[in-house]
């Protein structure tokens, strides 16, 4: 008898601690902001109060414009940064740029690679910042899509190069296309394709192919394949050749020559490790003289000009 009392005098005791305990209560959920909470509030009239699950998709399609045009409509606070490059913008200067008419949007693609023993493997991207700039104020209508530094190769190669990195040729594909498909989503009228390297040119040319009759008269897309014109007859070997007067070659044998490294140079000098070459005397490539460093610099950026200049006229030719 007494077992049994002292049970439940300690249960007593458990349910009075316990009781007076203060109750956990879960946190409120944080508060819905800008398009969200206008969608939530829209779906949630458009449904009665009942949540998603009990809209049409009529309904679902009404709130979410409903939204779409409350944002079409706030006013930007302060005047817009002068920029060609979209992720550098904010949504409401990409949204007002095309409203003043920058209908043409371009996707650059460019590659991480093995490179020659002093340049870094980013060349393409480097090249793309200060070509693409060029073509796009040029143009006057253009923005530029977030720079696509993969190119197209074999990932599962066992004897990859250190530092190349590989898109299988399917991923590349649909990279771009998803990117063209984004741009033609938000109100670009023209997308342009550009490869600044040449494992780009087959998936940008098959993108290219597949889009174009499904977006039909709502958008156009195009692929350019005169903007990677390093070897091509009149391309930038025979401008380096012909109009800078340095005898452009590759009798070192590396993945490098005077153009390329003239264009990084006029970037940034450290892409092609210009200091660390002067000092041991090897600011050279193919036996071509990088010095005196503003000269390679100043030929840097009339590379760039004349490659800006020959895609500016062949995206004119092609959008009507």
């Amino acid at each position: 008898m007494r077992s049994c009392l002292r049970a439940f005098a300690a249960a007593s005791v458990m349910s009075v601690t316990l009781a007076a305990q203060p109750q956990q209560t879960p946190p409120p959920p944080p508060p819905t902001t800008g398009a969200a909470q206008q969608q939530g509030q829209a779906q949630g009239r458009a449904g009665g109060g009942g949540g998603r699950g009990t809209q049409t998709p009529e309904q679902r399609e009404a709130a979410a414009k409903e939204a779409y045009d409350r944002e079409a409509a706030i006013a930007r606070p302060v005047a817009a940064r002068d920029s060609v490059w979209i992720e550098e913008l904010t949504y409401l200067e990409v949204r007002d740029a095309i409203k003043a008419g920058k209908s043409t949007a371009l996707v650059m693609a460019g590659s991480t690679e093995q490179n020659g023993p002093y340049m870094s493997g980013g060349k393409h991207q480097y090249a793309i910042k200060l070509v693409g700039e060029a073509i796009a104020r040029k143009l006057g209508n253009a923005l530029i899509a977030p720079i696509i530094p993969i190119e197209a190769g074999n990932p599962d190669n066992k004897y990859l190069e250190w530092g190349s990195i590989y898109f299988t040729a399917e991923t590349f594909q649909a990279v771009v296309r998803d990117i063209a498909t984004s741009l033609k989503s938000q109100g670009f009228k023209n997308v342009v394709l550009l490869g600044d390297s040449g494992g780009n040119t087959a998936g940008l040319r098959a993108v290219a192919a597949e889009l174009a009759p499904k977006w039909g008269e709502d958008a156009h897309i195009y692929h350019v394949p005169e903007y990677y014109n390093w070897t091509s007859s009149g391309g930038v070997r025979d401008f380096v050749i012909n109009q800078l007067g340095i005898p452009e070659k590759q009798s070192e044998g590396i993945h490098d020559e005077y153009g390329l490294s003239a264009v990084m140079m006029a970037f940034d000098p450290k892409i092609v490790r210009f200091d660390e070459r002067a000092a041991s005397n090897k600011a050279t490539i193919n036996g071509i003289a990088l010095t005196p460093k503003d000269k390679a610099i100043e030929n840097g950026k009339k590379i760039v000009e004349f490659r800006a200049t020959v895609a500016v006229d062949a995206i004119r030719k092609v959008i009507k």
